[in-house]
């Protein structure tokens, strides 16, 4: 008798530990997915530049600190409505031309330049500060 109970415990063991393995693979696969959608967007808004508001867009003053920090000038930036996300004009300034030479100064910049226009114009590029959008 005791061995008919022994068996049917050790079934529900294995049924159980079962589920908990299939369980355990669907939330692997749905974390991979999430996180490659995740990384995917991320991307794609470093490498689709786009302006907040296209067309004439709205003039903004920026007063860039000489202690500025990059990522401080980018959270400036998003607060003010010009770029959508601090960290992603972040990593668009490593990856630009004009990497390291944001220069501090006050500038007047518009909703309608892409990040790639405000990078160049804190950068100082003269071509870039006159060029109408």
């Amino acid at each position: 008798m005791g061995d008919t109970r022994d068996r049917v415990g050790n079934a529900g063991v294995i049924v159980a530990g079962g589920a908990f393995k299939i369980a355990l693979y669907v939330c692997i696969v749905v974390l991979i997915i999430w996180l490659g959608r995740l990384s995917y967007q991320f991307g794609h808004d470093i490498f689709d530049q786009q302006p907040m508001s296209p067309g004439e867009g709205q003039e903004i003053t920026v007063v860039v600190k000489e202690d500025d920090s990059v990522y401080d000038i980018a959270k400036t930036l998003e607060s003010k409505g010009l770029v959508e996300d601090a960290k992603v004009f972040w990593i668009q300034e490593k990856l630009s031309n004009y990497k390291g030479q944001m220069k501090p100064g006050t500038y007047l910049l518009s909703t309608a330049y892409e990040p790639s226009r405000l990078l160049a114009i804190m950068a100082g590029d003269a071509e870039q500060e006159g060029a109408d959008s």
